[in-house]
């Protein structure tokens, strides 16, 4: 059905020599060699640096280099402490943070409590997670050089699953002249205390980004686990190289021209398999939601008659087929919180998971005033993981009625053109897709794009007081039955509103060379500290 998907000889030819000259240029650097250097090939291309201005993956990889957190998450879901320990009233309304000893940012000068305090507010300003534990904050200052004070108005459960989570957005610290850039604007520079240095001089978005390790990070004595323990840096320098398509990337780490690569082609997995140098293993063992986000600013989604029209069209097996195309690496699941979970339920899900909807959808798109308005959807080429997923739903719609105008673009484009609330005539855009760990949609308040905040909210800026209503109810019950039944009551009103359409979860295995060793799984992959590397 999706034969239009395979690319033609000279797409193909065209990407494999921009790859080519991508890595020969990272080749070429005069210090690519210096000391032990692992060499990647990422999900994306990084270009937006700022892992608070988005929720893009690569950019919290990015941010898990430079940046470390007050708190962590181990693989055990305990929140551990990371930059800082803590302590909780009898009461449970203060909250107080204590910076360990020895943490420096990367231009020397030593992390201070004030810091902390600018770059909680700014991460909260923006995230789900965190704009709900403001709610419950009555303040939060320094009261001394190492010491942050959070209190309460009320008891509120989730202050240290919030500060800890692992995955995007994520409360990263940084100095507070960087911290007090509005969240909606990039910050100037990359100063962390993390375990790596942001190499700005080698810097090229489309080319490659470059890391070395931090002489002066001071790691926990703790083992490594998921994004907490000791963050021991066993490499000088870490290359991610773009390479935008598969096969050039896949032949380039049969050759151990690059050290690892994190998203393995699924076509490709037997020939990998069968390399004995290559260890294949799927690092986030909880997988991913892939997901379809509309705008509810413009038409024609600010109609709910034709967001639900839209929903009918688009089922889950076309998509997932299409995206992977392996039953081992694939579920269908119209569960918003992640299936096999507390959470779980089908609510709402029938025709997606059924795939029973078309003939619906043409009567519901009749009936809804749909006037012919195109919809506009970026459609990213570079990313395996979003290739299939607006091109499947693109014809869908188009059989459901409606039109469609499919724009080609990349990942990193999407990325910053999603942000705008601008008229898909001037630059803006009616649909996009995604994908969430499953860390990052397992619950109401940690799934970001559950929200009904309006333009406070995620992308798309969708607006439901109801939703909001629920959220609240959600975390002010510690009842497993309770939030259970206020979880499916979220669904069915996210359903009914098209909040977003899940499309379904898959697994995506990685790869690396078996001269590496120590690669870390977790919700928040890949991760380079605690890897070494045999010459």
């Amino acid at each position: 059905m999706f034969n239009f998907l395979r690319r033609g000889p000279r797409a193909f030819a065209s990407k494999l020599a921009l790859s080519v000259v991508a890595l020969s240029t990272a080749m070429a650097s005069p210090v690519f060699a210096a000391g032990k250097t692992i060499t990647a090939v990422l999900h994306s291309d990084l270009r937006i640096i700022d892992p608070i201005f988005t929720t893009a993956y690569i950019t919290r990889d990015h941010g898990y280099m430079v940046y470390d957190t007050l708190v962590a998450t181990d693989s055990n879901f305990k929140v551990q402490p990371q930059m800082a320990d803590w302590k909780i009233s009898d009461d449970k309304l203060t909250y107080t943070f204590t910076l360990r000893d020895g943490l420096k940012w990367h231009d020397g000068a030593p992390v201070t409590a004030e810091d902390c305090v600018a770059s909680l507010k700014r991460w909260a300003a923006v995230d789900g997670m965190g704009q709900k534990l403001m709610d419950f904050t009555a303040s939060i200052e320094a009261t001394d050089a190492k010491t942050i004070t959070l209190k309460l108005k009320e008891p509120y459960g989730l202050v240290l699953d919030s500060i800890g989570k692992p995955s995007s957005r994520v409360a990263f610290m940084m100095p507070k002249r960087l911290a007090e850039t509005p969240a909606d604007k990039q910050i100037p520079e990359q100063i962390g205390s993390g375990p790596f240095k942001f190499v700005a001089s080698e810097f090229q978005p489309g080319v490659k980004a470059v890391y070395v390790k931090n002489t002066d990070y001071v790691p926990r004595k703790e083992p490594a686990s998921w994004t907490s323990g000791g963050k021991v840096v066993k490499v000088d320098r870490v290359e991610w190289i773009t390479m935008p398509d598969s096969q050039t990337a896949v032949n380039a780490l049969q050759s151990g021209d690059i050290d690892f690569m994190e998203n393995l082609p699924f076509d490709m997995l037997p020939v990998l398999e069968a390399n004995k140098e290559l260890k294949i293993e799927t690092l986030n063992k909880f997988g991913f939601q892939t997901l379809g986000r509309m705008n509810f600013l413009h038409p024609p989604f600010d109609n709910v008659k034709v967001r639900r029209a839209a929903l009918l069209a688009i089922n889950q097996k076309d998509v997932l087929d299409a995206l992977v195309g392996n039953a081992k690496y694939q579920k269908i699941c119209g569960a918003f919180f992640v299936c096999d979970t507390p959470l779980a339920t089908d609510v709402g899900s029938e025709t997606l998971v059924k795939g029973n909807g078309m003939a619906e959808a043409k009567k519901a798109l009749a009936e809804s005033g749909y006037d012919g308005t195109p919809i506009v959807i970026m459609a990213p080429g570079d990313v395996t993981t979003l290739k299939a997923q607006p091109i499947v739903a693109a014809q869908l719609l188009r059989e459901a009625g409606f039109k469609v105008d499919l724009q080609a673009t990349d990942w990193q484009t999407v990325v910053s053109r999603r942000a705008s609330q601008k008229p898909p005539k001037e630059g803006g855009w009616n649909m996009f897709f995604t994908n969430w760990v499953a860390a990052d949609v397992s619950n109401p308040i940690a799934n970001l794009s559950i929200g009904g905040q309006g333009k406070k909210g995620w992308f798309g800026w969708a607006e439901d007081a109801k939703i909001e209503q629920l959220k609240d109810a959600f975390v002010r019950t510690s009842s497993l039955d309770e939030q259970k039944k206020i979880a499916a009551d979220i669904q069915k009103q996210a359903y009914e509103q098209v909040i977003y359409i899940p499309l379904g979860q898959y697994l995506l295995p990685s790869g690396w060379r078996k001269s590496l060793t120590g690669v870390l799984d977790g919700p928040a992959t890949p991760v380079f500290w605690n890897i070494d590397k045999t010459e």
